[in-house]
């Protein structure tokens, strides 16, 4: 099965037409079905505004599997490979959605993340003072460090995304990270909170 979807694909069989257009159905299926799981990242995204989305990260994955399809090495299904560049499309395109319209403003993200931050010893402090010492180090940060810091840090935008979104690539992201990690480490240790063990994590 997987043979004859690369051999349909390949430029020149006489199949190809036909053989794009199913794969494409293929892909709004699993865009449409990847989109929903994500509905929660979309807001007020509804109606034809939502297929619209499904049929571009379909278009796209397509698009690039007819330019990577010599890549395909066999070792699972074709479908299963096919489906990655959906799956990717689609998270692209949330993160894009997200952060054109709901751009994240670090006070708000410290706000909603105060209950349980994964890289802070919440027994430590009060929650209110939690909040102010994390919101004034994090305004201390460059631009870039915040945003990088408050996307993956707060509001668990994988790395990839984030990269995608910033034009920038995997490793500069990771700089920036580990960067505002330092400095929030030397700012709140000056406040007199050091954080001891803390760990920031990124997908």
């Amino acid at each position: 099965m997987s043979r004859r979807w690369v051999e349909g694909l390949a430029a020149g069989h006489p199949a190809r037409p036909q053989t794009v257009a199913c794969l494409r159905e293929l892909l709004l299926r699993a865009a449409t079905h990847e989109l929903a799981r994500r509905r929660g990242r979309l807001g007020a995204i509804t109606g034809p505004e939502f297929d619209d989305l499904a049929q571009q990260a379909a278009d796209d994955a397509v698009l690039a599997i007819l330019d990577k399809l010599d890549d395909f090495k066999g070792l699972s299904r074709f479908t299963t490979w096919a489906y990655k560049f959906a799956v990717f499309e689609v998270s692209s395109k949330v993160a894009r959605h997200a952060w054109r319209h709901h751009p994240p403003s670090s006070d708000s993200l410290v706000l909603q993340q105060a209950e349980s931050p994964s890289w802070w010893p919440v027994e430590t402090y009060e929650q209110r003072e939690q909040l102010r010492i994390l919101s004034d180090a994090i305004g201390q940060l460059t631009e870039r460090q915040r945003e990088v810091f408050v996307a993956i840090a707060l509001n668990d935008v994988p790395i990839d995304e984030l990269a995608l979104q910033l034009g920038s690539n995997r490793n500069a992201i990771y700089k920036n990270l580990f960067d505002a990690r330092r400095r929030l480490r030397a700012l709140l240790a000056d406040a007199g909170h050091p954080v001891v063990g803390a760990e920031v994590s990124a997908s």
